[in-house]
């Protein structure tokens, strides 16, 4: 059985009118302030709503001429025109067949795509997260990146410059150059595309004789990788234990370096300057 939800505190109750009674008076100062400047643009006793109606007349009157004129009523014509027979001309193609093969193909690639996106969402999130915290970390050398920039520009636009009118009065030998290219290669194109098709074909026997090798191939390695997972399991846990046996010692050692190296630090020291003081001697023993 349902419970009976339970009725609003009288506290509650006063803060709901209360905070009614202050959205009611923001509208209300809203539509005030709205009406208040209504009121003193077309206010015609300081000028300024008697300039807004003149203003509006001459544009409308103006606009209303424009329009009345035959080359506006010929561009409205054309206008139509062309909507309409864009209309028409586009009309047939939702239902032509060719757009049938088209549909299929959008529906197939929103139905593989979707899915990909589904997966990349959170690496991409990742991405997005991690590269706006580089972007904050390295922001202090953005700066002095920009100038290096601004430097390179201003260095690389002389050069830029000569370089154009250096093309700009040899332009008859890029012509000739140009028509000397197009007169060499045009007849290897035909050869092109004639490679192309057989490099095509090619490809595509290659593809189909190495995919089901390639599947064989993948389907023993999943099935290797899965039959080898406890001794990779196995090998993972002996290597994490040995680092974790192999961390004392590694501390050990190198907290031993560390005190014979400030006790070398400070032999070095005395050894250099003994009149610093001369009754105090200083021996450090390694432990």
């Amino acid at each position: 059985m349902a419970t009976i939800p339970s009725l609003p505190s009288r506290d509650d109750v006063l803060r709901m009118a209360r905070n009614t009674t202050d959205i009611t008076g923001q509208l209300l100062d809203t539509a005030g302030n709205i009406t208040r400047i209504a009121i003193n643009t077309f206010d015609p006793r300081d000028g300024s709503g008697a300039e807004v109606l003149r203003v509006l007349r001459e544009t409308t009157a103006e606009l209303a001429e424009a329009s009345a004129s035959p080359q506006a009523q010929e561009a409205f014509y054309r206008i139509v025109d062309t909507l309409t027979r864009l209309g028409t001309s586009g009309a047939p193609l939702a239902v032509h067949p060719v757009s049938e093969p088209a549909q299929a193909l959008l529906t197939a690639l929103g139905d593989s795509l979707l899915p990909v996106l589904d997966a990349v969402e959170p690496a991409v999130e990742e991405f997005a997260d991690a590269l706006g915290d580089l972007v904050e970390a390295t922001s202090p050398l953005l700066p002095a990146a920009a100038g290096v920039a601004a430097g390179a520009l201003l260095a690389v636009t002389p050069i830029l410059r000569a370089a154009a009118d250096v093309l700009r009065e040899s332009s008859p030998e890029l012509r000739r150059v140009a028509d000397a290219l197009t007169a060499a290669l045009a007849p290897l194109m035909p050869l092109q595309v004639a490679l192309a098709e057989r490099a095509a074909a090619a490809g595509a026997g290659v593809v189909r004789a190495t995919l089901p090798p390639l599947a064989d191939l993948a389907e023993a390695t999943a099935a290797t990788a899965k039959a080898a997972r406890p001794m990779l399991v196995a090998g993972e846990e002996l290597l994490v234990s040995g680092l974790e046996q192999l961390q004392p010692l590694l501390l050990a050692a190198a907290s031993r370096t560390g005190r014979v190296a400030r006790a070398a630090a400070v032999r070095v020291s005395a050894a250099v300057s003994p009149a610093a003081e001369r009754g105090v001697v200083v021996s450090v023993t390694p432990v």
